[in-house]
Parts: C-alpha cells; structure tokens; sequence
C-alpha cells in the first residue's frame, strides 16, 4: 500500500520540482535534482501565453456543468429503467452500453455538422450538452442496476400513502442513492477535465479554449522548453487533484456502500 501511494505520488513530486527549475538548471543537472531556488517564470509564461485564468473557468464551468447534469440525466433514466414499467429494459441497458464502447473519433463529424446546424458550434453549451448525453450513459447503465434492488414493498407503501413518481424519486431513492450519486459526480467531473478531442474540434476558438486543449496545443510549439512543460502539466493537474481531494471522502463513501450492498 505505501509503495503504491509512492510511485503515485513521485511523478506528481518530479514534475513539481522541474516546474520551479530554470531552463540551465534543467539542462546543467537533469530531471531529478533539487532547484537551488524557486524559479517562477515557467509558470508566469504559460499562465500568460495560454490565458490560464479564462482556460481555467471554462473548464470548471464545462466539468461541472457535466457533472451535475450528467447525474441528473442518469437518475432520470435508471429510474425509468430500474424501477419504472417501461417495456424492452434488456434492450435500453444494451443500448446504453453501447453508448459507453462507441470511440470519440466515430462521434467528431456527426457532432461538429450537427452544432454548426443549430448554431452552437464554438460554444461552451455544445460541449455541456455532447458530454452530459455520453457520461449519462455510463450513470444510466451504473443506476439502473442499483435502482433495479430498490426494494418495491417500499415503493408500493408510498404510492398507497399518495405519493407520486416524483416524490418517490426525490424523496425516497434520490436521498438513498446518494453516495452512488457523488462518486458519478466525482468521476464525471474528472473525465470531463481531462477530455481533448472533442473539445479541441469543437471549441477552435482560444477564448473558449479548456486546459487539456491549451496543455496539447502549447506542447506542439517549437518554443517551448522543459521548464514550462512542467509547468503546463502542474497547473493543468492541480484543479483536478483539489477537487478530487475535497470530494474524497464522497468518494470513499460510495464506494464502500456499494462494496457492503
């Protein structure tokens, strides 16, 4: 256990110690020696050079949206699924898994042709919309198994007492599933970060640019040197290991309760 947390935790060290070296200390002593000081430059270059404040907002505000809505989308679904009478469950289960296995890259032109159609091409609503839609797939299928051992004696009891779909949703499976609903919160979230293809087709423009796009694109240009790179990669990781860390105890949390249902 403690070598694993070592050699998970080394990488993000050595790029931390090389995002504060100079470009000559780098070049002098390697990847792995200590700095002499805190050389800051690397990180003031690609914050300015990649406008990391406004590539930083979209991102949180595209991972978030999805994460919310993504939830959202799949409670709506696996409680169809998994609790409600709808016939062909099999198959809608089987249609949602292959939503899960379905590349990206068969998705790009049906996705930017459809955007430009409506006019959302180049805007951050058109990736909010694409990747709520492909992490609901995953919620879906997730939910609906878990929704499916909702035990009915408990539904039948409310709909007696006047309770309606809605109630029974919000009240009563909603507030029992939430731990699942956090680590799907959790990991929408962190998907959504670290997705590049898509918002590299679909947001061309650098004021909706996300970090991973920014990270992809500055690796690409003949200027750059050691130092920013780490530098790039440490504060393209940071926002997603912060919220990871808050969010830890959730996730820990769900998992344990699905490990004891």
């Amino acid at each position: 256990m403690f070598l694993g947390a070592v050699f998970m935790v080394l990488p993000l060290l050595i790029v931390l110690v090389n995002a504060l070296k100079s470009p000559a200390e780098y070049s002098a002593n390697g990847p792995l020696s200590l700095p002499d000081g805190l050389y800051l430059d690397g990180l003031k270059d690609f914050w300015t050079r990649v406008d990391f404040g406004n590539t930083l907002l979209n991102s949180v505000l595209i991972s978030g949206s999805v994460a919310v809505f993504g939830v959202i989308l799949s409670v709506l679904n696996a409680y169809a699924i998994g609790i409600g009478r709808i016939k062909g469950k099999a198959y809608f289960l089987a249609f949602f898994v292959l939503a899960n296995v379905l590349p990206q890259e068969a998705l790009v032109y049906p996705l930017y042709y459809l955007s430009k159609e409506v006019g959302l091409y180049d805007t951050r609503l058109s990736l909010v919309i694409v990747f709520s839609v492909v992490q609901a797939a995953f919620g879906t299928y997730l939910l609906s198994s878990v929704l499916g051992a909702f035990p009915r004696e408990i539904i039948e009891a409310a709909r007696i007492d006047g309770a309606n779909s809605w109630q029974i949703l919000w009240r009563m499976v909603v507030p029992v599933s939430r731990p699942t609903l956090g680590v799907l919160l959790v990991f929408f979230f962190i998907w959504t970060w670290n997705e590049f293809l898509l918002p590299l087709v679909m947001l061309p423009s650098n004021d909706n640019q996300t970090v991973s796009v920014a990270l992809g694109v500055l690796q690409g240009q003949r200027l750059m040197d050691a130092t920013m790179t780490n530098a790039a990669g440490l504060l393209g990781a940071l926002p997603a290991i912060v919220f990871f860390l808050l969010f830890q105890r959730t996730l820990t949390r769900g998992i344990a309760v699905g490990a004891v249902k």
